[in-house]
């Protein structure tokens, strides 16, 4: 990998974390495209990126999360619960859903369940004038589409966002309860993919054999990460609040319409 592939890989993932065009599903069409190489690195550069876009939803939101710990808590308690599916389907499926989609032949499709969902919350925002506070019906569709957006190409911020609209809830509530729902996720996958490394000794071979190329790599991706981060929470907190995926939907049916020329083509 050089220098530049990984600046690319971490602008990319800041950006597509939290705007709702799936980072997943770019990062697996980036690796094709530009033939980026991260055979044995893969599980260590992954949570190099998510270590970046961390740091944006804690520079960001670092009242609403103080104020989770405070009584009664209702919220922390929406948030263990709305973290749970999600959880789930990626400890126990999350090899499966590797396996059957990071290839990238299914993104078309899945881009395209984004760009739906997205328009439909639109729609129904446009139309919905009774908002309710976040309630437990809002946090439990918002928590079953986050385990949707597992798979690449489904966006998490893009669907738990919708979702949570669709279900009726205030759209700046749902949208900053969408943002604190993927700390768990990104921390959750993190902690998962460090132990899977440390304990299948790929971490060690990744420091052995990789040298001070790699220690540069990881430094460039984790601050691009960062500072592109913290510009798509504030764009997409502000979509989310007034309910406009317009130049979203129509960038999600462009991507879709190129992925599957590439794998109709068999480029992907």
């Amino acid at each position: 990998m050089t220098t530049f592939q990984a600046l690319l890989l971490g602008i990319v993932q800041g950006l597509t974390e939290f705007l709702p065009v799936s980072s997943s599903g770019h990062l697996v069409l980036l690796q094709n495209l530009f033939n980026i190489d991260l055979s044995g690195v893969d599980m260590f550069y992954d949570i190099t990126l998510h270590l970046g876009t961390l740091f944006a939803v804690f520079a960001v939101f670092y009242k609403d999360i103080f104020n989770l710990f405070r009584r009664p808590g209702k919220n922390l308690l929406y948030l263990i619960f709305a973290s749970l599916p999600a959880a789930v389907v990626g400890i126990f499926f999350g090899d499966i859903i590797d396996e059957l989609f990071f290839g990238g032949k299914y993104l078309f499709i899945c881009f395209l369940i984004t760009a739906a969902m997205l328009a439909s919350a639109q729609i129904y925002a446009k139309k919905s004038k009774n908002v309710l506070p976040l309630n437990k019906k809002s946090v439990a569709v918002m928590a079953l589409a986050q385990a949707v957006a597992v798979i690449p190409g489904i966006s998490r911020s893009g669907a738990t966002a919708a979702a949570g609209t669709l279900a009726g809830a205030d759209r700046e509530q749902a949208a900053k309860f969408s943002f604190l729902m993927s700390i768990p996720v990104i921390a959750g996958s993190f902690f998962i993919t460090l132990v899977k490394g440390i304990g299948g000794g790929e971490f060690a071979s990744v420091f052995i054999n990789s040298g001070q190329n790699l220690g540069l790599c990881v430094a460039v991706s984790i601050a691009a990460a960062a500072v592109s981060s913290l510009a798509s929470v504030k764009i997409m907190l502000k979509a989310a609040t007034k309910a406009n995926y317009i130049p979203f939907i129509v960038y999600l049916l462009i991507l879709s319409a190129l992925c599957a020329y590439l794998t109709f083509s068999g480029r992907l």
